[in-house]
């Protein structure tokens, strides 16, 4: 039987090396000088800070560049509601997610019982989900019928074997 293992993971170290490049384009950048913008890194969550929405809205476009260009995807991107801060200054939080969550393996699962090949089963474990078939050439229309779907999350495939 053959195997691979369907996960959404994000290179950390790219995250942050992207995070560090935007913010030396920050610094240099003259429509951002005297604004007081910054980027706060923890983790897997980001706070963009600025003094206007325009200016938080190019703030933005600065990260997702960097991040695309770092390999990142930004389909796992959760951005919050803009919010008021302290100085007539505003800030947004940004969230990426990791991990397939048990809806969307759900999800995962019932499309490929539904419009996978014959033979091939799926099963969650734990943040994975792992997609079992006879044929290669099965397992390997499962993941074109995953990269062409919308799942709203970054999905990679790991461990292929036979």
């Amino acid at each position: 039987m053959s195997t691979f293992d369907v996960v959404s993971e994000i290179d950390r170290q790219e995250v942050k090396n992207a995070i560090d490049q935007a913010q030396r384009e920050i610094g240099t950048r003259f429509d951002f000088k005297n604004t007081d913008s910054s980027i706060e890194h923890n983790d897997l969550v980001l706070t963009l800070r600025t003094v206007s929405e325009d200016r938080l809205a190019a703030l933005r476009l600065v990260v997702e560049e960097k991040l695309v260009k770092r390999g990142v995807s930004l389909k796992g991107t959760d951005y919050g509601k803009v919010e008021e801060a302290t100085q007539n200054t505003v800030r947004q939080v940004v969230t990426l997610k990791v991990g397939i969550g048990s809806d969307k393996a759900r999800e995962i699962n019932r499309m490929i019982k539904e419009k996978g090949p014959k033979g091939v089963s799926s099963q969650t474990q734990g943040e994975t989900v792992r997609v079992t078939g006879k044929k290669r050439d099965d397992l390997q229309a499962v993941i074109a019928l995953l990269k062409g779907a919308d799942l709203g999350i970054p999905l990679q495939f790991q461990n292929f074997r036979d």
